[in-house]
């Protein structure tokens, strides 16, 4: 892999990375905010692979994979929040998150 394209694909990856934060910290929604999350996990996934490729290492790939299951555990347990939270107050906001305390 030649030095351009990791370049490239690091500049492609702070974009992503950047555009998650910015969703993030400007969006009151929490559906938003968990789709900010992904794509700012995506980012760090490909940077692995990005790294992974120019040292001829499999390691990134595999650090990928662990990344894609917590991408995934991460929308479980994040998606049964949100609909826990839009059945109580038919809202979506932040405001309404700390109704699940116990």
């Amino acid at each position: 892999m030649k030095v351009e394209l990791l370049y490239a694909t690091l500049t492609l990856a702070a974009g992503l990375f950047s555009l998650g934060l910015l969703g993030l910290l400007l969006r009151r929604n929490i559906l938003l905010a968990f789709l900010s999350i992904e794509l700012m996990l995506n980012a760090a996934n490909l940077n692995f692979l990005a790294f992974s490729r120019y040292h001829n290492e499999p390691t990134g790939a595999i650090f990928v994979l662990f990344g894609i299951c917590l991408a995934a555990v991460e929308a479980v347990i994040g998606l049964g929040l949100v609909v826990r939270v839009f059945r109580m107050h038919q809202d979506l906001g932040y405001t309404n998150l700390s109704a699940l305390r116990w």
